[in-house]
């Protein structure tokens, strides 16, 4: 078996930047990479493959699933619920699109009354 690789630490420091501004939302450790979470419910996590590629996964609104699976590369559907979906994170990964997407990842896990503390991007705005 090949071993998973390290996410980068700098990777790290950007999710967390972006994640740990939302009310509640805290990292752990997974089973394998880091993962943020609010009251229970993940919002994020990130880790490094056996095929070395690093992936995020995150939620979205369940009607936007097929979107991001008829984008294809480097989104990916994932198999672990109805809302979920992934990128793959690399050296030209556009960072500000993580954030937006990552901002709508903690309004679909967080309660209603935190995400509606959460400015989220105009619809339509990207």
């Amino acid at each position: 078996m090949t071993a998973r690789p390290d996410v980068p630490d700098e990777w790290i420091d950007r999710l967390a930047g972006i994640l740990e501004a939302f009310p509640e939302c805290v990292a752990d450790r997974a089973w394998v990479g880091t993962r943020w979470r609010v009251r229970g419910a993940t919002v994020a996590h990130v880790f490094g493959g056996e095929d070395q590629q690093f992936r995020l996964i995150f939620r979205a609104e369940p009607g936007e699933v097929p979107a991001f699976e008829n984008l294809g590369d480097p989104y990916f559907r994932v198999d672990w619920g109805e809302s979920t979906v992934g990128i793959l994170v690399d050296e030209h990964t556009d960072w500000d699109e993580v954030a937006e997407l990552l901002t709508d990842s903690y309004c679909v896990q967080a309660p209603a009354s935190l995400a509606e503390l959460v400015e989220r991007p105009p619809a339509g705005a990207s």
